[in-house]
């Protein structure tokens, strides 16, 4: 459509950068967790609530969240949330490794009892016990957003008879709606307040942030150089495009994205070992996919959309990603457009990045640490993680950009279009998709919008 190369010395005007990078006005939203009623935990829990969650990292943010207001609902002690192993990164990191675990239950002790591991009488009671063989204290017929009497009418009995309850599979098993104010604000304080990463990770993540706001080091490219020179990084600001373009996300997408039918049979390969070839949109057109915006932006679209929002190559860029399909050749472009940016392997040296190499969960978490912490976040394509640091940064009023997939998917598909007309249909069409205060509608989640339900206004 447009190449690369006709940005390479493109910087935009002054005001235009002025307004990109201006922190966003106070929307009349505050934080508002605290409790409206005052009491004290009772003296006797019904029992044990185990949980095992599956999904990435922000998809299990999610699901320990709920199991907290599950366990306040049944006024039940929680164990410690058990993380499945991800079938797609192939990873095996606990609760503990990721999260501060006395953090989590110091902050949440006036609202819920949780501990770090059975007592002996149920120490038979593992994840390993419960994939052996059908069990009477396994809960595997939670619906997808249960009400709170579901599980009063359905787990408490089972608390009453064994003293124990585990419920797996346990994504997404908790309502939205119809749930007491008091239980949305404990699931937004333990998103927002209770879950930290452990030191190690946040300290890496502060390094790393640490960086991106210092002048950019020595380059041999003359160009950069040049770029430099004429300004000081937007005075130390950084923007973080998380490029949600891995294999898992262009697979489940069934779009084309200019392989041929090498890609397409590679791809419908892999489905059929990941879903067994169950994936929703597989029988729409490619054209009809990207008119309704269901096709993950490839890394120049995104690049392209940058541009015409305003950035440009004097941009610090930082990529949050884990691993993008078609390798360095699909980031080649959007690296011409920008060449400050820089990821965590540019920034941190092999002997830093040890303890999280390797590590998906680990990894994610120190992009969300980056991300949380950046002048602008952008979610190339929705997701958990785009879910969680939206309302993240919308809880803490922070810039967030929101590509329209929709409008994004039909001017692309013209290429024809000049780049005139194709950034003023950008620019128009994101309008108020800059972190502007959205509040959620019935069966929305409270994990992507949490206004009103852990936010009030004044």
């Amino acid at each position: 459509m447009f190449s690369p190369f006709f940005f390479h010395f493109w910087v935009q005007p002054a005001e235009q950068r002025r307004e990109l990078w201006s922190s966003l006005p106070y929307q009349g939203w505050k934080p508002c967790l605290k409790s409206s009623i005052s009491h004290a935990l009772p003296l006797e829990p019904s029992g044990y609530i185990q949980v095992f969650l599956d999904g990435g990292l922000n998809q299990q943010r999610m699901g320990i969240c709920d199991a907290v207001a599950v366990a306040k609902i049944l006024n039940a002690t929680l164990v410690i949330p058990h993380l499945e192993v991800n079938p797609v990164w192939k990873d095996s990191s606990s609760f503990e490794e990721i999260f501060d675990v006395d953090h989590f239950i110091n902050s949440l002790k006036d609202d819920v009892s949780i501990i770090k591991v059975l007592p002996k009488e149920f120490s038979w009671s593992t994840r390993e016990y419960y994939g052996t063989g059908i069990r009477s204290t396994r809960i595997k017929t939670a619906p997808l957003h249960a009400s709170a009497n579901w599980y009063l009418e359905n787990v408490s009995p089972i608390l009453q008879s064994y003293g124990i309850a585990a419920i797996a599979p346990f994504s997404h098993r908790l309502a939205f709606d119809d749930l007491p104010a008091d239980l949305q604000r404990l699931r937004c304080k333990v998103n927002f307040q209770a879950l930290v990463f452990r030191p190690h990770i946040i300290s890496l993540g502060e390094t790393l942030v640490k960086r991106l706001r210092s002048p950019v080091p020595g380059h041999s490219d003359e160009y950069i150089r040049q770029v430099v020179e004429q300004s000081t990084n937007e005075d130390g600001k950084y923007a973080v495009l998380h490029l949600r373009f891995d294999k898992d996300m262009v697979a489940h997408s069934s779009c084309g994205f200019g392989g041929g039918r090498a890609e397409k049979l590679a791809l419908a390969k892999y489905r059929q070992v990941i879903w067994q070839g169950r994936v929703l949109n597989s029988q729409l057109t490619d054209e009809e996919l990207r008119n309704t915006g269901r096709c993950p932006s490839t890394p120049e679209e995104i690049g392209l959309l940058l541009v015409a929002l305003g950035f440009d190559s004097r941009t610090r860029l930082y990529l949050a990603s884990h691993k993008v399909y078609g390798g360095e050749a699909r980031i080649s472009s959007l690296r011409k457009l920008f060449p400050l940016m820089e990821d965590k392997r540019s920034l941190a040296s092999e002997e830093e990045l040890a303890d999280v190499e390797g590590k998906a969960s680990m990894l994610a978490a120190l992009d969300y640490y980056i991300s949380m912490h950046s002048d602008i976040f952008i979610s190339a394509s929705p997701g958990n993680m785009h879910n969680a640091l939206l309302a993240h940064r919308t809880y803490e009023n922070l810039k967030t950009i929101r590509p329209n997939m929709a409008l994004l998917g039909r001017i692309f598909v013209n290429k024809s279009m000049e780049w005139s007309e194709f950034q003023h249909v950008a620019q128009a069409g994101h309008k108020g998709r800059y972190g502007q205060i959205r509040l959620r509608k019935p069966k929305q989640s409270i994990y992507t919008y949490p206004a009103p339900d852990c936010m009030c206004q004044g």
